[in-house]
C-alpha cells in the first residue's frame, strides 16, 4: 500500500514547467496579485529543498500550505455569497418553462466568477494533479518542512511540522522518533496539530474527560464539537459543487444530451454530499472513518446530561440518537427512564430531538434515495454504505463501557456494543513437513512473536541467488509493478519489478539464458509448495501475484532520511493503526491469504523487514534479509509489516501472493504455466533446473 510519497514522479516535473524566476525562487518572495497555485510553490519548495536552499524551501512550503487553505476559504466565502445572493428558480410550465431555472444558473455562475477572479485569477490555474492534491492529504509538505527546519535550527518549528506529518503518517516510525528527540533536545512537551480539525480534536477531548467522570467539561466540548460538526457538514456540501470527473466517459468522445450531462454531473456532486458523513468522521491521512460517529455524540450527552442532573437534555439526546438507531433497546430504556424522572414536572412529549440532526437525516435519506433512483435509471452500480454502523465504539481511546457498574441496575445506560471479534475462516495451523532437505527452519510464529509467520533458510543457493540475480539485471524495468512509478513508496529509493512470465517471454525471446529465466518460475513455485505444507493448508494454495523486485538507494538522498522503504501495511486489509483496526474491503487485495519474500542478497545497508503491532509502531520482529531466506506469513491485519529505509545499495527479494481462492489466480501465472508446458514439450524441463525434485523428502 503506497504512501503519499509513491507520487513522487510528477513532483519531478512540476518545476520544469515553472518560470525560470519561480525555480531560483523568487516565486516565493512576492504575495501581489492573485493567490499563487499552491502546487507549483510546493513544486518550487522541494526543489529548494533538494538544492541546499532550507530558508526558501520553508518559505515555499509555507506559502503553498497556505495558498491551498486560501484557495479553499475563497471559494467557499464566494459560493456562500452567490447561494445568497441568487436564489435558483423553479421552471414554469409551458413552452420556454425552464427558462428561470437556467436563467438563475447562469447568473450564480457569472456571480461566482466574478467574485472568484479577482482573488484567485483565471480557474485553470488552481487545478492541481490528483497526485500533488493526494500529497497535501497525506500531509507529506510537513515532512519537507521539519527537515527544512532541522538545518535552520528551527527546532520548534520543526517539532510541530513533525507531529502534523506524524498525526496521518503514523507508520512513519522514524519521526516518532525524531519527535522524542525534539521533547528532549528542544524541552518540548506540547506540540501543535496544525492541521487539526476542530470538531474531532472536541470531540475526543469530551471523550477523554467522560473517561474521567468529569462530565460537565465533557459536556461542552461534545456540544462545542456537535456545533462545529455541522458547520463543517454547510462547508463540505459546498465544496463538492467542484468539477466533477466523468468517469464512466472518455472526453472526446462524450455525447451525451443536456439532461444526461446534467443528471451525470449532478449525481457526481450528490455522491460527494452524501458521503459527507463519512469525511467528517475520518481523521485526516486515515482511510475509514470513526464509525457512528455523528451518533455517539449524541449517546455520550444523554447519558453526561443525566449524570449532571439535567433530564431535559438527557431526554432530548436519547431521542436525538434515536433518530439514527430507532430500535436500540438501551437508548429506548434510558429514554423511559428519563421520561419518568421527568413525569409531575412537565410533559415528556413536549421534549424533542434536536432540530439540526433531524434536518440532516432527512437529507441525507432523500440524497440516498436519489442516489438509488439514479442508479436503477441511468444504469450505473451504487451501493448505499452503512454511514451510521452501530459497532461505533472500538477497542481504542473511544471505547467506553456498555453500562457503568456503579448505577442501579434499572437506570440509563450507554449504548456502545462492541464489535464482535471475527472468527478466522479456517482452522489456523502450522509445523508441517518444509519437503526439501536442504531448506533450514529458524523460527517459528512464537519466536516471531506472531501468529501465522515462519523464516527459514537456505530455500535457494547461493549459485541461484547469483543466477536470479544476473536475470533480474537483464529483465527488470523501473517502476513495473507499481503503475510506472519508480518511486512508489518512497522518493529516496528507486523501484524496479518483473514478473515470471515477462522472464519466460525473455528467455524464449533468447533476451535472457532461458534456463535463467525458468529458474524464476521454479523457485517461486517451490515457495508456494513450502508455504503450503508448512502451514498445513487442506485446499489448494494459488499465486495471486509475484513479483521480482530490487530497490536502490539513490544517492545524495540518504541524509537524515526519516522514512520507511515500505510503510507498515497489512497484505489484505486497510490498516488504522490508531482504531487498532485492519479493514478488510477495497482498495486492499481481500483475497490475498499468505504471503512470502524470499530474498537474493545481503550487500546493502538497512533494509530490515519488520512485523509491528496494529499500532504500526511497536516492533515485534525484524529480519536481516540474506541470500535464501524466506519470511512467510498469513497476509491479515495480524501481520502488519514493513520494510526499514535501503540507505546503501541494492536489496533485491522475490515478492509472492497466495490465494485460497480459485477465482483470484494470477492470469500471468497460468499463462507462464502454459509457456512452461510448452517448453516442457521442446524438452527443456525441470531435469535441466538447479531445483531437482530428488531434493525433496
Amino acid at each position: 500500500m503506497a504512501s503519499g510519497s509513491r507520487l513522487w514522479g510528477v513532483l519531478l516535473l512540476l518545476p520544469l514547467l515553472l518560470p525560470a524566476a519561480c525555480r531560483a525562487g523568487g516565486g516565493c518572495s512576492g504575495e501581489g496579485g492573485p493567490l499563487e497555485p499552491f502546487d507549483e510553490l510546493y513544486a518550487s519548495g522541494v526543489e529548494a529543498y533538494y538544492s541546499g536552499d532550507f530558508a526558501g524551501a520553508a518559505r515555499c512550503l509555507e506559502r503553498a500550505l497556505r495558498s491551498r487553505r486560501e484557495l479553499r476559504d475563497a471559494r467557499l466565502r464566494c459560493r456562500r455569497r452567490c447561494r445568497g445572493q441568487v436564489r435558483l428558480e423553479a421552471p414554469g410550465p409551458g413552452a420556454g418553462g425552464d427558462l428561470p431555472f437556467f436563467g438563475s444558473v447562469l447568473r450564480r455562475a457569472g456571480c461566482l466568477r466574478s467574485c472568484e477572479e479577482p482573488r484567485l485569477g483565471a480557474a485553470s490555474r488552481h487545478r492541481a494533479a490528483e497526485e500533488v492534491r493526494a500529497d497535501f492529504q497525506r500531509r507529506v509538505p510537513y515532512s519537507y518542512l521539519q527537515r527544512a527546519y532541522i538545518q535552520m535550527n528551527k527546532l520548534e518549528e520543526a517539532a510541530n511540522a513533525a507531529h502534523t506529518f506524524f498525526m496521518a503518517n503514523p507508520e512513519h516510525m522514524e519521526i516518532q522518533q525524531d519527535i522524542e528527540n525534539y521533547k528532549t533536545t528542544a524541552g518540548k512537551v506540547s506540540l501543535v496539530d496544525q492541521e487539526a480539525r476542530q470538531h474531532m480534536e472536541d470531540y475526543s477531548a469530551g471523550v477523554r474527560h467522560y473517561d474521567k467522570e468529569e462530565y460537565e467539561l465533557a459536556i461542552d466540548l461534545l456540544e462545542r464539537a456537535l456545533k462545529g460538526y455541522y458547520s463543517e457538514d454547510a462547508d463540505c456540501q459546498i465544496m463538492c459543487e467542484e468539477p466533477q470527473k466523468f468517469e464512466e466517459h472518455e472526453y472526446l468522445e462524450y455525447k451525451a444530451g443536456l439532461y444526461e450531462a446534467i443528471a451525470d454531473h449532478y449525481m457526481q456532486v450528490l455522491a460527494c454530499k452524501h458521503d459527507c458523513v463519512r469525511e467528517l468522521a475520518t481523521r485526516s491521512g486515515r482511510i475509514s472513518p470513526i464509525e457512528n460517529f455523528l451518533p455517539l455524540h449524541y449517546d455520550y450527552l444523554q447519558f453526561a446530561y443525566y449524570r449532571v442532573g439535567d433530564y431535559v437534555k438527557a431526554l432530548e439526546c436519547a431521542k436525538s440518537y434515536l433518530l439514527f438507531h430507532p430500535d436500540d433497546e438501551d437508548v429506548l430504556e434510558n429514554a423511559g427512564y428519563y421520561e419518568g424522572l421527568l413525569e409531575g414536572m412537565m410533559d415528556p412529549d413536549t421534549i424533542k430531538p434536536r432540530k439540526e440532526a433531524k434536518m440532516l437525516l432527512r437529507r441525507h435519506k432523500l440524497e440516498s434515495h436519489l442516489l438509488q433512483v439514479a442508479a436503477a435509471g441511468l444504469g450505473y452500480t451504487y451501493t448505499e454504505p452503512n454511514y451510521w454502523n452501530r459497532y461505533g465504539a472500538r477497542q481504542d481511546e473511544h471505547s467506553v463501557p456498555s453500562s457503568i457498574s456503579s448505577e442501579p441496575e434499572d437506570g440509563p445506560r450507554l449504548s456502545l456494543a462492541k464489535k464482535p471479534v471475527p472468527k478466522p475462516d479456517r482452522e489456523l495451523k502450522e509445523g508441517g513437513p518444509l519437503l526439501y532437505s536442504d531448506v533450514k527452519f529458524v523460527y517459528n510464529s512464537q519466536q516471531l512473536n506472531g501468529t501465522q509467520r515462519v523464516l527459514l533458510d537456505n530455500v535457494i543457493s547461493e549459485e541461484q541467488c547469483r543466477e536470479l540475480h544476473r536475470v533480474a539485471s537483464g529483465i527488470m524495468l523501473a517502476g513495473d509493478g507499481y503503475r510506472g512509478k519508480t518511486s512508489p513508496h518512497t522518493p529516496n529509493e528507486r523501484f524496479e519489478g518483473a514478473t515470471v512470465l515477462k522472464a519466460l517471454k525473455y528467455g524464449y525471446e533468447g533476451r535472457v539464458p532461458l534456463k535463467s529465466a525458468r529458474l524464476f518460475y521454479d523457485i517461486s513455485e517451490k515457495a508456494r509448495r513450502i508455504v503450503e505444507s508448512y502451514f498445513m493448508l487442506n485446499s489448494t494454495l494459488y499465486f495471486s501475484y509475484t513479483h521480482l523486485v530490487c530497490r536502490t538507494a539513490l544517492s545524495g538522498q540518504q541524509e537524515r532520511r526519516n522514512d520507511l522503504s515500505h510503510p507498515i501495511h497489512a497484505d489484505n486489509c486497510l490498516l488504522d493503526p490508531e482504531a487498532n483496526e485492519c479493514w478488510k474491503e477495497p482498495p486492499a487485495y481481500t483475497f490475498r491469504d499468505y504471503s512470502a519474500l524470499l530474498y537474493m542478497n545481503a550487500d546493502f545497508e538497512g533494509g530490515e523487514f519488520i512485523f509491528t503491532e496494529m499500532d504500526a509502531k511497536t516492533v515485534t520482529a525484524s529480519i536481516k534479509p540474506k541470500c535464501g531466506r524466506m519470511i512467510s506469513f498469513s497476509s491479515g491485519g495480524e501481520n502488519p509489516h514493513g520494510v526499514k529505509a535501503v540507505t546503501k545499495g541494492q536489496r533485491c527479494a522475490v515478492a509472492l501472493w497466495f490465494t485460497l481462492d480459485p477465482l483470484y489466480r494470477e492470469l500471468e501465472r497460468i499463462q507462464a504455466d502454459e509457456v512452461i508446458a510448452m517448453l516442457d514439450q521442446e524438452h527443456l524441463g525441470p531435469s535441466e533446473m538447479n531445483i531437482n525434485p530428488k531434493d525433496e523428502l
